[in-house]
């Protein structure tokens, strides 16, 4: 199996995340988007996650349709890394995340993701990059959507 950069895609009515006391980013409607990264991963699956994430029709339109991406819908993204996307409990009950990228390569392609995504006309609030953070959501729907950019290739 190649590995490719997992998120998992909520669309929301709010989400915030706090480190500590302070919040780090908060949204209105728009995505939450969790982030993991794999050892393998490369630029090229940040961007291809990026395009998807922008592109995915998941709000609706005038007739109530899932019909709009995020940016069409005049929403945001809260994007947090979330390295446990890639924990394997097959076989056993405590996760293994060996598959999970190192911290200054996964922080690197997540940066990568987040700066895509702002390029392409998204307002992006994020966490905390290798911090604890509490993330609170409204799901809208709920509609969750997993990506997974070794889809792709």
């Amino acid at each position: 199996m190649i590995p490719g950069v997992r998120a998992v895609v909520q669309r929301v009515k709010r989400a915030s995340v706090r480190v500590g006391p302070l919040v780090a980013g908060e949204i209105g409607a728009g995505l939450l988007v969790l982030v993991g990264v794999a050892q393998e991963d490369k630029e090229a699956d940040a961007e291809y996650l990026a395009r998807k994430v922008l592109s995915l029709r998941i709000f609706d339109d005038a007739a109530g349709r899932m019909n709009l991406a995020v940016g069409e819908a005049s929403g945001a993204a809260l994007v947090v890394s979330q390295f446990t996307l890639y924990g394997d409990a097959r076989g056993q009950n405590r996760p293994s995340y060996i598959r999970a990228a190192r911290p200054e390569e996964a922080r690197r392609l997540y940066e990568h993701f987040v700066e895509k995504l702002r390029a392409g006309g998204l307002r992006c609030e994020t966490g905390q990059f290798q911090e604890m953070m509490e993330v609170e959501l409204v799901n809208d729907g709920p509609v969750t959507i997993l990506l997974d950019s070794e889809k792709n290739f």
